[in-house]
């Protein structure tokens, strides 16, 4: 169009050509511009139904926690520390949008948030360097992602880690058409773009983190849930009031489906003297001679297709003699450790809790036949019972147990204990625990100090489990090959026992790779 002489009306047709050129452009900017603001509705959109889903399971969870302790309770638990963890972090991201736009008149007018102001006063200083929120978003990310891995490294695969680690890389990345040059992740992701495509990568990150819970919760629950509401996984139950009876006593008791149900009817039970009715059979017969015996035979059920499906159940009922003495046992082992709390049975073969007393320095009921033990001083605490049997005869009974204390637990980087290595980069970000390997409690306890002591540096004693920033410099200074030591581990209970002083963890020595 510039090419020859040209007429002064071509020449003014080529500069309105050049105007319209331009006008689309600028058009199709900020309509790019609004395509982000839509895609960001939608990711918050879906974040929030992912978030109540997320919600709606754990709250499932704790009804079948209630059901069923033994299978989903430590699951359960597990689940509310990752549910509060993505929470914690989801809120903050919200925090540092809010932040960013609170100078914004309309926050739905996304064609007007084309500056890169914004996002760059917020996570950068001159000689595009981070600033101080800026390192704590970056901080935020690795703490996240550190964290979420820490809780399910005892129960996820392989796959799920390296998800989650993808999911949260901070490493530097490829400066855009270069092969060759690196630059940092933040400069990368957030340096002069316009905000709304800033607004935008924060809101991915908040549907990483729900897709992580929701990933974590699959691969604990999916299994098991559905096995639980599988019809063919359910068994015949015989339910005695009692596990042993006297001789001659009435055996009392049901006969019940897996998950008791009064509308379930079978067509007929076999092999049982007693009448079907709600859902079960009342059982009701005369004990016979001392020893075991059996209670065996099958429901059959009537499905919808009309096919017969059989459901049988197998189980025991022991006659014994009247005791003469209680039996007195630690759930645990052997001895009780002192400043926690120990469970003890106690029990009379065929006498009910009720009839059953029993006392000592530290004891209290919590639950049928359940006690807890927490001893003090001493080196030995006397449990004392009293039974009323059947008959009307009491008897009592006394046992010794040893009180012992928590065993010094052993210092971990990565849950590894003793001689590890790995590189300095990766122990400057580690996180110090102490574990107690093999010990009858599951007890949670707390890094609260501890020293490293580089070659060639001075030893740097860190409050908390995490290396701070000296021991980061003291740390980076260590040459291959060098022995790290983190010794001086205290720690600290967490829970009930909280003031319990614990003694402190073996060290751990790191060889620098």
């Amino acid at each position: 169009m510039a090419g020859g002489k040209l007429s002064a009306r071509q020449k003014m047709i080529n500069l309105m050509y050049l105007v319209f050129i331009a006008m689309l452009a600028m058009n199709m900017d900020k309509k790019v511009l609004s395509s982000f603001g839509y895609s960001m509705e939608k990711l918050n959109a879906s974040n929030m139904k992912v978030g109540l889903a997320n919600g709606k399971i754990i709250e499932g969870l704790s009804e079948k926690a209630t059901e069923q302790p033994e299978k989903y309770k430590k699951k359960y638990y597990k689940s509310v520390e990752i549910n509060a963890l993505s929470n914690q972090y989801f809120t903050y991201l919200e925090g540092v949008k809010n932040e960013l736009i609170k100078t914004i008149e309309d926050s739905s007018d996304y064609e007007s948030m084309d500056s890169e102001n914004q996002g760059d006063m917020y996570f950068f200083v001159k000689d595009q360097k981070l600033s101080p929120k800026g390192q704590e978003f970056l901080d935020q990310i690795n703490k996240y992602k550190y964290d979420i891995i820490e809780k399910i490294s005892d129960i996820a695969d392989e796959d799920l880690i390296k998800q989650i680690e993808k999911r949260f890389d901070t490493s530097d990345e490829i400066a855009g058409g270069s092969k060759t040059k690196m630059i940092p992740y933040m400069n990368s992701r957030y340096e002069r773009f316009p905000l709304i495509t800033t607004l935008n990568n924060i809101t991915q990150i908040q549907a990483d983190v729900r897709t992580t819970e929701s990933d974590v919760y699959n691969m604990m629950f999916s299994g098991a849930l559905k096995s639980a509401a599988n019809l063919n996984t359910y068994v015949g139950i015989v339910a005695l009031d009692k596990t042993a009876y006297f001789s001659g006593e009435q055996v009392t008791g049901k006969i019940v489906m897996g998950k008791f149900d009064k509308t379930f009817t079978a067509k007929y039970a076999s092999n049982v003297g007693g009448k079907m009715e709600n859902g079960q059979v009342n059982l009701a017969f005369r004990a016979g001679s001392a020893g075991s015996h059996p209670i065996k035979g099958s429901f059959t059920f009537k499905q919808k297709d009309g096919e017969d499906i059989i459901v049988p159940f197998k189980s025991e009922y022991t006659v014994i003699t009247e005791p003469s003495s209680a039996v007195i046992s630690a759930d645990k082992m052997n001895v009780v450790y002192r400043g926690l709390d120990n469970p003890i049975s106690i029990s009379v073969p065929g006498v009910g809790a009720s009839n059953v007393k029993a006392s000592a320095p530290g004891l209290r009921p919590s639950g049928k036949g359940k006690y807890i033990l927490n001893p003090t001083a001493g080196s030995t605490v006397t449990i004392n019972v009293n039974a009323k049997l059947s008959s009307g005869k009491t008897i009592n009974t006394k046992m010794d147990f040893r009180i012992m204390d928590i065993p010094a637990p052993n210092g971990a980087v990565r849950k590894q204990i003793g001689r590890i290595s790995m590189p300095k980069a990766s122990l400057a970000k580690a996180t110090v625990g102490v574990i107690l390997p093999d010990f009858v409690f599951d007890l949670t306890l707390r890094t609260t100090s501890f020293s490293v002591k580089v070659p060639g540096q001075a030893t740097v004693k860190v409050k908390g489990a995490r290396m701070d920033a000296k021991a980061a410099n003291a740390i980076s200074k260590a040459r291959r090959g060098d022995m790290v030591n983190i010794f001086d581990i205290k720690s600290a209970l967490v829970g009930s026992a909280a003031g319990y002083r614990i003694k402190n963890a073996s060290p751990v020595m790191i060889e620098i790779k």
